[in-house]
């Protein structure tokens, strides 16, 4: 591949991710959003990062996998409970990776 058309390829992608995100900041710098406004756009990043992380904790090749052979599901149920409890994000992550090797570790 030529070295313009990989240049002007990151340079669009570049654009076409910049561009979406700098307009709302343009457009909003100078207002202030109404109290509901803000309270619906706190919860984007909690529904965001559970929609990536829900196929991960059911779904195996290609399947929904509820058995005890599930790791990760029987692993995020004690993290749900502790991110819900605690509010800590690097808490949540730690249990959930603690629970997941000690049992791969005992288990398999």
């Amino acid at each position: 591949m030529d070295q313009t058309v990989v240049f002007l390829t990151i340079v669009g992608m570049c654009a076409v991710t910049y561009i979406p995100r700098a307009l709302p900041m343009l457009a909003l710098a100078s207002r202030s959003l109404p109290d509901v406004a803000i309270r619906w756009l706190s919860f984007i990043p909690t529904a965001v990062l559970s929609a990536l992380l829900l196929p991960s904790l059911l779904v195996h090749d290609a399947s929904l996998n509820l058995s005890l052979g599930n790791v990760f599901l029987w692993a995020g149920i004690p993290a749900f409970v502790l991110a819900v409890c605690t509010r800590s994000f690097f808490g949540t992550v730690a249990l959930g990776m603690a629970i997941v090797a000690g049992s791969r570790y005992f288990f398999t």
